[in-house]
């Protein structure tokens, strides 16, 4: 009886642990987990050398449709935002995380799209560390995260997300 309470208490605390580790650092308040990939160039570049802005952290891939049709309006609010100031940051930038698995695809779709904000991947698809640190579970996915890298809200899209954003903005 004593061995079956112990079975039960191990596999409930390996479980118990498992959904922390898919929460930790994903929900709002959090600190961002840091991101460490390579951009289309081959230079690896760190989430946190954003520090100081705020971030939209945008998950996506080539062959996500709702990702593709999504990039023109994140074009639009980069334009929009890259140089303003912010009570939680000062300017805007994009770190767009790619799903891909095909270096040719996603630089293509970089170059189609006329994305100029940062871009890496490690071109591991769902098997990127990434994608289980962010407990990615679909596409389009994205947060946006002040300055010293707290998540402020998480998986907006549109208007939805042009307002948040704004809600930020320093007023002078």
């Amino acid at each position: 009886m004593k061995n079956l309470l112990l079975i039960t208490l191990i596999i409930f605390g390996f479980n118990f642990q498992g959904v922390l580790g898919q929460t930790i650092g994903t929900e709002i308040g959090n600190k961002a987990p840091e991101i460490r990939l390579p951009a289309p160039g081959g230079d690896t570049i760190a989430l946190s050398s954003s520090k100081g802005k705020l971030v939209l952290i945008d998950f996506w891939a080539n062959w996500c449709a709702p990702c593709v049709k999504e990039q023109p309006e994140l074009a639009q609010l980069y334009k929009k935002y890259k140089n303003a100031e912010f009570t939680k940051g000062k300017g805007f930038e994009i770190f767009g995380v790619s799903m891909d698995s095909k270096k040719t695809t996603w630089e293509g779709a970089i170059s189609k799209f006329g994305i100029d904000w940062i871009q890496v991947s490690d071109l591991k698809f769902w098997s990127s560390p990434v994608a289980k640190f962010y407990n990615l579970q679909e596409l389009p996915f994205n947060l946006l995260i002040d300055g010293k890298g707290i998540i402020l809200a998480k998986n907006l899209h549109g208007e939805e997300l042009d307002k948040e954003i704004a809600k930020y903005l320093l007023v002078k």
